[in-house]
C-alpha cells in the first residue's frame, strides 16, 4: 500500500500577508493557478480581514475572482468574523478557516479579544454559512506553545478541539504559530487529537523558527497525521511572535516526502521553479533549501582534474 501526505498551500494568504512589498492581484492570481497546476488538495488563497488590519490581501475578492479553478482542489479563504464570512460567500470560495489561540495573551494580541470572545464568534460565523454547503475548518494557534505563556496546556488545546467541534466545524489545524514545537510533543499532542478528529480531517501547521519543522511533521506522520500546511519557499511567520520565521517549505517537505517514498501528487520540479521565481514577486530570497540546492537526485558533472 502507497504511503501518502497531503501538502495544502498557504504561501498566497500567510505568506504574503506580512511582506513589506505588496505582490500585484494579477501576480497572485497567476502564481495561484500555477499551483493549482502542480498538484495542490488545497490552497489558501487569501483572508476577507479587514484591509486597514492586512493590507497586502485587500484584494482577496478580486483574486477568488480571477483565479482558474482546478477540479479536485479547494480554496480555502481565512475568515475573522460574520463580516468576513459574509464577503467569503459572495466571492464563491469553498472552504473558510477560523482561528483562535489557546493561549490567552497571543489570542489578545493577533484577535484583539480572548479565545472565549473568539468562539462565541465562531458560532456566529456558523449561523451564517449554514446551509450554504461550504465547508469549514478551525485552527487552534498556539497549540504547541506561546511566546509570552510558554507551553500550553494538551488538556486545553483538547478541549478547544472539542469546542470545535461541538460547534459543527469538520476540520480542525492544530498549529505551531510560534515555532516551539518539538517531535516528542507533536507525537503526543496528534495522538491525542487523533482519537478525536479523523486523520483526513486533521491538519498540522508547522513553523521552522527553530528548525524543527521537517523532524515535527515527520513525529506527526509516524502519530497517524497525514495533512500538513506548507509554504512555497517557506514564506510567512507570526507578527505577534517575537522571532518567529517562515511556514515550512512546500518544496522541501515534498522533496523530503518523495526521497522517502510517501506520495503527494504534487509536481516537484514546478514548485521549484515558481519558489526560485519568488524573490521577483516578494523582493527577497526565502529559508527554502531544496530550491537553492536543487533535488537530492539532481546529478553534477564531475569536475575536471586541475
Amino acid at each position: 500500500m502507497t504511503e501518502t501526505m497531503q501538502i495544502q498551500e498557504v504561501a498566497t494568504r500567510d505568506g504574503f500577508q506580512i511582506e513589506p512589498v505588496h505582490v500585484e492581484t494579477a501576480d497572485k492570481i497567476a502564481l495561484i493557478d500555477a499551483l493549482s497546476a502542480a498538484g495542490f488538495p488545497r490552497i489558501e488563497v487569501s483572508s476577507f480581514v479587514s484591509p486597514k488590519a492586512v493590507p497586502a490581501l485587500r484584494d482577496a475578492a478580486a483574486v477568488f475572482a480571477g483565479i482558474a479553478r482546478r477540479p479536485g482542489t479547494v480554496y480555502v479563504a481565512l475568515v475573522p468574523n460574520p463580516k468576513g464570512a459574509e464577503r467569503a460567500l459572495a466571492a464563491g470560495v469553498d472552504e473558510v478557516n477560523l482561528v483562535a489561540s489557546v493561549s490567552e495573551t497571543h489570542n489578545c494580541a493577533n484577535m484583539g479579544m480572548s479565545p472565549a470572545a473568539s468562539l462565541a464568534g465562531f458560532g456566529r460565523i456558523m449561523e451564517t454559512l449554514r446551509g450554504s454547503g461550504i465547508s469549514t475548518n478551525a485552527t487552534v494557534a498556539t497549540a504547541f506553545g506561546c511566546p509570552f505563556e510558554g507551553e500550553q496546556p494538551a488538556d486545553a488545546v483538547m478541549a478547544q478541539v472539542e469546542r470545535y467541534r461541538a460547534l459543527g466545524i469538520r476540520g480542525v489545524t492544530l498549529a505551531d504559530t510560534t515555532g516551539m514545537a518539538n517531535p516528542r510533543q507533536v507525537e503526543r499532542l496528534v495522538a491525542r487529537a487523533l482519537r478525536v478528529v479523523p486523520a483526513e480531517d486533521l491538519t498540522l501547521h508547522f513553523h521552522n523558527t527553530r528548525g524543527l519543522g521537517l523532524a515535527n511533521v515527520l513525529a506527526a506522520y509516524q502519530a497517524g497525521a497525514r495533512r500538513f500546511d506548507a509554504a512555497l519557499g517557506g514564506l510567512g511567520g507570526c507578527p505577534f511572535a517575537p522571532g518567529a520565521t517562515g511556514n515550512i517549505c512546500t518544496e522541501d517537505l515534498a522533496s523530503m516526502a518523495h526521497e522517502m517514498g510517501i506520495a503527494t501528487g504534487l509536481d516537484l520540479d514546478a514548485l521549484i521553479r515558481l519558489s526560485r521565481d519568488l524573490p521577483r514577486l516578494v523582493g527577497h530570497d526565502g529559508p527554502g533549501q531544496v530550491a537553492k540546492a536543487g533535488r537530492p537526485r539532481d546529478l553534477h558533472p564531475v569536475p575536471r582534474a586541475a
